[in-house]
């Protein structure tokens, strides 16, 4: 009797984990249970997070406010910062500690978080990376000193660095709806961002001597504090990228006067750090109906030379942002326009040096604005007062300003390839302002919450400026080659961002590709816009998770997709559908006997960079009656390669070279294009 018992028991007891594991109904049927619901891989609903998608009735989030002085020592290379950090706790937990973001730690060789190139040496180097290894553990300068860290009164904190990360130990612990206001002090040696990498820092230009600064995680920062993950201190390694709190900010940048500054938020005292001429530009600008030069591009090539010694302080405000950001340099020209967005003006603006001219001043600023423009159309309604592009060489965003790269040739030419990559840099940087600037997602731990969804609205911008722009990424045929790859190359795309092999097909292309086909084949237009409109309206300025999206989606548009959103972001099976002959004849009555004819080309010219194909998105747009295309409504934008792709400008081979050069700069990891210059 007793045996028997045991035996039962020891039955129980092994298939008890084997069927607490076992989520699927029946795990041998022959569907694989491929379009089970998704069940528990979801986390449950609560009052904060409905299972609707979303805020629960109890939702809250933390708000941190910033009041900035900082001054630029360019004969140094140094940035010296103040900061009045006000910390609001929203939330229903006592805090004992604030975690804030050291993200300038990064290029410290003591303080860094680059635990992924800890090994001696990885597969592959570059000369800067050898000369950073070189550095070997003595301290090479760079990253946050901390100077002061005291309390409103001036009394002393204790504080604990941890690589990118800063724990402020609070003396009286912060209860529900309470405030703590700290005051910190800093400085750190900038970096070449050129040599070294990252996302901020300097840039030399030794033709003429000067510098662009692009200023970047300068500032100590404050941590997301959630209700679905408590702190998100994971550090920063480098490639993801950041979970931030909104506020407000006021910014105080003390710079040498001959500089230019744009910035997150609006200038208060353009009167004084802009000359008359300058000013009264901007001021005509305001009701402008094409681009105006505030700083125009003689002026820009004077300061060069000049470089005075004198000081002066812009002071920048900006409210319900998650974050701040500038660029400085006496090399910029500085541009404007002023668009409506539902009834409201918001000024876009580019700033670019004289080596960037040629691209900048004819696109920039209208590529600003056609991003806001048809981001709202398909998100909400830009809500901010500006919107920026900065040229630096890079492709990197923040709240109203971004930093995009695009230069031409020294004689003022440009290349197709070069011309078509800074538009896209331009829409998809600027396009982050709404996704994670405004609908903030979690980019440490889901990059493909901002990447994704904002590759996937760039994609429909790009194909709204131009019927023929080559889009790479968003149409289902340009991602089939990652997806064939051996399995141990693949990650899903629910993967953390530190964990993922094919980066820029993971996080950029695979999730836009599959917004794409729910849009174009699965819901439709009509019912997936309207879901994903829902999407953005709900989480603006509010921090979702990759759950309230899919169940958004699904909730405002009557469709079951976790069959989609298992087999496309939780796996890297493919889709088990083969075509083996498509056969198609058609009688041409018309044919004449004698259909060939000999031909000569005398030289190699390269082709217009198009699409391979017209994908599904370039067909409905165009028989569309109700779209006009941006090159359409402003044929300035019709430049040489616009006509040369319609056979409007044939290339007359004895006046326009050939150029194939070995790559093409991208800071978007994009794919390089056989190019002509003009």
């Amino acid at each position: 009797m007793k045996k028997s018992v045991l035996v039962c028991l020891l039955s129980v007891l092994a298939a008890g984990p084997l069927a607490a594991q076992d989520v699927y109904n029946n795990p041998g049927s022959n569907h694989g249970n491929k379009f089970e619901q998704l069940g528990t891989i979801m986390p449950t609903p609560n009052e904060y997070r409905t299972a609707s998608g979303a805020p629960g009735p109890k939702y809250w989030q933390q708000r941190c406010d910033y009041d900035i002085k900082c001054e630029l020592d360019e004969k140094n290379l140094k940035l010296n910062g103040s900061e009045t950090v006000t910390y609001f706790n929203n939330s229903p937990d006592v805090l004992t500690y604030l975690w804030l973001q050291l993200d300038e730690n990064q290029h410290n060789t003591l303080k860094n978080a680059n635990y992924q190139t800890s090994n001696t040496m990885s597969r592959s180097t570059s000369p800067q990376q050898l000369d950073r290894m070189q550095e070997g553990k003595e301290d090479n300068g760079y990253g946050f000193n901390i100077t002061k860290l005291t309390d409103a009164t001036g009394k002393s904190l204790n504080y604990t660095v941890n690589k990118t990360m800063m724990r402020v130990d609070l003396p009286v612990p912060l209860k529900p709806g309470q405030r703590y206001t700290f005051i910190l002090d800093w400085n750190y040696k900038m970096s070449d961002r050129m040599q070294r990498g990252g996302r901020g820092g300097y840039e030399y230009f030794p033709e003429d001597g000067n510098y662009e600064f692009t200023m970047t995680q300068w500032y100590p920062r404050l941590c997301v504090y959630s209700d679905f993950q408590g702190w998100q201190n994971h550090q920063f390694t480098g490639r993801g990228e950041f979970a931030l709190t909104f506020g407000n900010f006021k910014v105080q940048m003390t710079v040498p006067a001959d500089h230019v500054i744009g910035a997150t938020g609006q200038c208060q005292n353009y009167q004084q750090v802009l000359n008359a001429a300058q000013f009264a530009r901007w001021q005509k600008a305001q009701t402008g109906k094409d681009v105006t030069e505030i700083v125009t591009l003689d002026e820009a090539k004077a300061a060069e030379k000049q470089k005075v010694e004198k000081k002066e302080t812009w002071i920048f405000k900006a409210e319900n942002v998650r974050d701040f950001s500038w660029g400085s340099s006496r090399k910029f020209v500085f541009d404007a326009l002023p668009v409506s967005i539902e009834g409201k003006k918001v000024m876009c603006m580019s700033y670019y040096s004289k080596e960037a001219y040629g691209l900048y001043r004819p696109f920039s600023t209208k590529a600003v604005a056609h991003t806001i423009k048809t981001y709202s159309q398909f998100t909400i309604p830009y809500p901010y007062p500006v919107a920026q592009s900065v040229e630096a060489s890079n492709g990197m965003e923040y709240p109203m300003i971004c930093f995009n790269f695009g230069r031409t040739e020294k004689d003022g030419t440009y290349s197709e390839g070069t011309k078509n990559g800074m538009i896209g840099v331009v829409i998809h940087e600027v396009g982050h302002n709404f996704f994670p600037m405004i609908i903030n997602s979690d980019e440490r731990q889901w990059s493909w919450m901002d990447e994704g969804l904002n590759t996937f609205v760039e994609y429909l911008a790009e194909e709204l400026w131009d019927n023929k722009f080559p889009s790479r990424r968003g149409p289902a045929g340009t991602i089939t080659d990652y997806m064939k790859l051996p399995k141990d190359q693949l990650e899903p795309i629910m993967t953390n961002s530190e964990n993922i092999v094919q980066f820029g097909a993971n996080a950029y292309s695979k999730p836009a590709t599959g917004l794409n086909i729910l849009r174009e084949t699965i819901m439709g237009r009509e019912q997936f816009d309207y879901a994903f409109k829902e999407y953005a309206r709900r989480w603006a300025f509010k921090h979702p998770t990759p759950a309230d999206l899919f169940r958004t989606m699904e909730d405002a548009s009557g469709e079951d997709l976790d069959w989609f959103w298992r087999g496309w972001f939780y796996s890297t099976e493919a889709c088990d559908i083969s075509i083996d002959t498509v056969k198609f004849a058609k009688a041409d009555v018309n044919a004449k006997q004698d259909a060939t004819k000999e031909m000569t080309v005398k030289r190699e010219v390269a082709k217009p960079q198009q699409a391979a194909y017209d994908d599904i998105s370039k067909i409905r747009n165009r028989e569309d009656n109700k779209i006009k295309f941006a090159t359409d409504a402003d044929t300035t934008l019709r430049d040489f390669y616009w006509r040369y792709a319609r056979g409007i400008e044939p290339i007359d081979t004895t006046k326009y070279d050939v150029v194939i050069p070995g790559s093409t700069p991208d800071p978007l990891d994009e794919a390089n294009q056989s190019q002509i210059r003009r």
